[in-house]
């Protein structure tokens, strides 16, 4: 796909905003993909290993502590005598289960603190280093089997590509109505990014969205939505091709800069286009022209607080009856494939395959649970 190439015969040409960060390349290099699960472990390898050695010299130390404090009853078959050095010496032959036998205990007590004591700590001084050795070993399988474990469970989730500003903001509305974090994966080529929405509990996929092989990493094809929130709109455009092309029935939501870029995304396969930038200026000067309604607007968008615009099916109770005769305030009904004003005379009686777009508190119950009386609809 070109800049300017054909769609179902038609000829669009991509406007290119700026730079995005899902069209870098390091050092012209391909960028490796790599799934991130969230990890429970805070400390880093480098600390593990610190506290380990610490913990063997400490078991060193007192092994040498004791040998030195019984040091009577240990013969050294150079001079007959254990200083401080054949105490060190011998500790750390000793629990390194070498044994050259030149040093010895020979009195009954220096024999029963060997038993006692240093034996034990020699257990304990091998666990340390083999438990670190097989730590290091195990990690990769335990790493694979959680991946494996995950890619099984994982169904009808939810891809969102792109972590920045657009994308945070469509995670926390979805997370805001109900949407488990483990429903959610992530995509971005900055490892950086991923680990940070590791340390958020969501799963990440380093890797170009771009590609065939990084969204299938992210189960793309399981995925029930997928969310485009890239910072260039022609990376948008083949991000929403290969999306397409692997789930047919998944939903596609895309974000683009550019109004006149639109038309692409939609030919493209997305099923919703939301134009950011345009947005962003139809709410200035909104809020120019009415700061109250521009509140309002803002108030509505950002889910969870204050009103909330929610989309719900229509109830039995319902059925038949008029959009002003709900107890909602009822903006819009969808019937099929066509979206109908409160205002058009076709949306009314309404129909149990229905559902209708309306404004609510966001104190009120979820909309799967039927109409709410939170907020009255204005009466004729």
């Amino acid at each position: 796909m070109g800049l300017g190439d054909a769609v179902d015969g038609r000829v669009f040409h991509v406007k290119l905003p700026g730079h995005d960060a899902m069209a870098r390349r390091a050092d012209e290099h391909v960028l490796p993909t790599r799934v991130l699960l969230p990890r429970r472990v805070v400390d880093g390898p480098a600390r593990q290993v610190a506290k380990r050695l610490m913990m063997a010299l400490l078991v060193l130390a007192a092994t040498v502590l004791i040998v030195w404090m019984d040091r009577g009853g240990y013969h050294d078959a150079a001079d007959g005598k254990v200083d401080l050095l054949d105490a060190v010496y011998y500790a750390t032959v000793t629990l390194s289960t070498t044994g050259y036998g030149d040093i010895t205990p020979y009195g009954d007590a220096a024999r029963l603190t060997n038993v006692v004591l240093v034996t034990p700590l020699r257990v304990l001084f091998l666990i340390i280093l083999v438990g670190t050795t097989l730590e290091v070993l195990t990690e990769r399988t335990r790493e694979d089997f959680r991946l494996k474990r995950w890619r099984t469970n994982l169904r009808d989730h939810t891809v969102v590509v792109g972590f920045g500003t657009k994308g945070r903001s469509a995670i926390q509305t979805l997370c805001a109505t109900g949407l488990k974090k483990e429903q959610i994966v992530i995509v971005d080529p900055a490892t950086k990014v991923i680990e940070i929405a590791n340390a958020e509990g969501f799963v990440g996929v380093v890797g170009d969205a771009t590609r065939s092989e990084v969204l299938l990493r992210a189960e793309l094809q399981k995925a029930r939505q997928i969310i485009i929130a890239t910072q260039r709109d022609d990376t948008a455009v083949l991000v929403a091709l290969t999306a397409r092309q692997l789930n047919r029935g998944a939903k596609i939501v895309a974000a683009v800069r550019e109004e006149e870029n639109a038309p692409l995304l939609r030919q493209s396969g997305a099923d919703a286009v939301i134009t950011s930038a345009s947005a962003a200026g139809r709410l200035l000067g909104l809020s120019v022209l009415s700061p109250s309604a521009g509140t309002v607007m803002e108030d509505l968008i950002q889910q969870g607080s204050g009103l909330d615009l929610v989309e719900r099916p229509v109830i039995k109770a319902e059925v038949g009856k008029s959009v002003r005769e709900t107890d909602d305030l009822v903006v819009s009904v969808l019937r099929g494939h066509r979206l109908l004003g409160y205002d058009d005379p076709a949306a009314s009686p309404l129909q149990l395959t229905d559902r209708l777009i309306t404004i609510v508190r966001a104190s009120n119950p979820s909309p799967s649970d039927g109409p709410s009386t939170g907020l009255p609809r204005p009466r004729d």
